[in-house]
């Protein structure tokens, strides 16, 4: 009778052992989908802002910017920054994603016609951030200009 026992100790102890292999896995590529699904929502809205940004629809892109959730932020403060044009606008890659916050690499040909520079190229880490659930362009403040 010890042997029947014995059988069933170690196939309940197996199945225990597999249970929480199957579930360590499904948690880690749960968190690794989860990982790729920010990445590419941040990607997305990256896209869509900077193809807005290139044809100088600021009206628009005024809804991708984290500003827009700020009470103290306003659409016509908004519209009063740049004299920038750009040319061509290139979302590379997501370098970073650390909680609610992210980092894009973003090449862009641009002008500044009020300076008389043109044709000027860079590759931007582009600031994004998570709010309610939805990824949001940073603005950056200026030196200069830091209100």
């Amino acid at each position: 009778m010890t042997t029947p026992v014995h059988r069933r100790t170690w196939l309940a102890s197996a199945a225990a052992v597999v249970s929480a292999v199957a579930l360590a896995g499904c948690a880690t590529t749960g968190s690794a989908v989860s990982a790729g699904g920010d990445k590419e929502a941040v990607r997305k809205r990256a896209e869509a802002y900077w193809a807005l940004m290139r044809t100088n629809d600021k009206v628009a892109a005024w809804a991708y910017e984290a500003q827009s959730k700020d009470p103290n932020g306003s659409l016509e403060g908004y519209m009063k920054r740049g004299g920038i044009t750009y040319d061509v606008v290139e979302v590379r890659d997501v370098r970073s994603i650390e909680g609610d916050k992210a980092v894009v690499d973003v090449f862009m040909r641009y002008s500044a016609p009020l300076l008389r520079i043109k044709g000027q190229e860079a590759v931007a880490q582009d600031e994004w951030q998570r709010i309610d659930g939805q990824w949001y362009h940073v603005l950056r403040r200026s030196v200069m200009f830091p209100s």
